[in-house]
């Protein structure tokens, strides 16, 4: 029987093999992975181990990532090998592994006092994102026991990014002459990764989670309404957004890039998520439309492209990100055409995870096998821990 057809509790069995195996294999041969702290590992683990029978596999898997955990580079972002990623994979492991814990009050400690010199103009990503920078970091944080003293700092600077409507504190101006970013040099990008998408998701967390502050209301009004003056509507009828603004003629041209990192999954989330904070039901019915649109219109044959698994299932580029997206906004706003997407998407990861064998897929949470089998397993079954999904600027 065709994975397409088989019943959603079968597909979670047969998910739940797959990481079982992953698991194993990662933990009797570690690596494939640039980063030894990337939370990938004890992500999925956590996943794994609620279920009894699995717990030794996730134990044995967290403790071997434990041994080289923060030997990445020392930069404090959540994902490219930062901290903020260990923190999150400490946190995490720390479920099986309690003495980790201890580990990670004092990792979150440093994250939340010693920030880097982040510019406030002529930005790079690691000034501001959700991947390099400190809205990633922040995200970071919020994935365990977040105090108000640690939170505060990132959000200020996040917000003073945002202390004038047309972000320009935001524009690029690092990259001229970058052999691949050089095309927003002096632009704005959008993405959920590398854009303002990610900074709304952060100071959305921040919001949620602080006393009121009017700045990061402000802050956080800003920013979304920038992002909604971006979206257009493309030639197959989706609302979806340019890589990078002002963009005062937007091409019509559909774009294939329908993903997590840009276009409308992660910006339509961002700006739903951050209108629910705000009680602005206005922006949150047009930001629900908007993915409306994208589930009329998905299309997997030509939305799910590249020529790795990464590209056409991982959850930065591919499959597994539009699903929990999808499962996001079908849990938290009861969207149905978001869970009918999520059902599909379920089918469509399912019936591809034989593609290659295990060790031609990084262990990296966004591009590799354990981002993927993850949101599998979170989005097939109701008592499935969401406490990783910061991680995606996801609740």
């Amino acid at each position: 029987m065709a994975s397409e057809t088989l019943p959603p509790a079968t597909v979670r069995e047969q998910a739940r093999a797959h990481a079982v195996h992953c698991l194993k294999e990662w933990t009797a041969a570690p690596g494939g992975t640039a980063h030894p702290g990337d939370p990938g590992i004890p992500v999925l683990a956590g996943l794994v181990a609620e279920n009894p029978r699995d717990g030794d596999t996730a134990r044995a898997a967290v403790a071997v990532w434990a041994r080289t955990a923060g030997r990445g580079p020392a930069h404090p972002a959540l994902h490219d090998g930062g901290l903020g990623g260990t923190l999150v994979g400490l946190r995490l492991g720390a479920r099986l592994h309690p003495a980790l814990d201890q580990v990670a009050d004092r990792l979150a400690a440093h994250l939340g006092t010693r920030l880097p010199a982040y510019r406030t103009h002529d930005v790079a990503f690691p000034d501001y994102d959700l991947i390099s920078g400190p809205a990633g970091t922040l995200l970071a944080l919020c994935a365990g026991r977040p105090r108000p003293d640690a939170l505060r700092p990132l959000a200020a600077h996040l917000a003073l990014l945002c202390d004038e409507s047309e972000l320009p504190r935001l524009r690029a101006g690092q990259y001229e002459g970058h052999p691949h970013l050089a095309w927003t040099q002096g632009r704005i990008n959008t993405g959920m990764g590398h854009g303002v998408a990610g900074v709304v998701t952060a100071l959305t967390a921040a919001v949620r989670r602080l006393a009121p502050d009017p700045a990061l209301t402000a802050a956080l009004t800003r920013a979304a309404a920038w992002l909604v003056r971006q979206a257009h509507d493309d030639e197959r009828g989706i609302r979806t957004w340019p890589e990078a603004g002002p963009d005062p003629s937007p091409s019509p041209a559909a774009r294939p890039r329908q993903a997590w990192c840009y276009g409308t999954p992660g910006a339509a989330w961002a700006l739903w998520d951050a209108a629910d904070a705000l009680d602005d039901p206005v922006t949150a019915d047009w930001a629900l439309a908007a993915f409306r649109t994208l589930t009329d219109h998905y299309d997997e044959d030509f939305h799910l492209f590249g020529g790795t698994p990464a590209d056409r299932l991982g959850l930065c580029h591919g499959a597994a990100g539009v699903l929990c997206v999808a499962d996001a906004l079908h849990r938290h706003a009861g969207l149905p055409a978001a869970g009918a997407l999520a059902e599909r998407l379920v089918r469509h990861l399912a019936a591809r995870l034989s593609e290659g064998p295990y060790d031609a897929w990084p262990a990296d949470l966004l591009g590799g096998l354990p981002g993927v089998l993850s949101a599998l397993l979170t989005a097939t079954g109701p008592a499935a821990s969401r406490t990783w999904l910061p991680c995606l600027g996801l609740r």
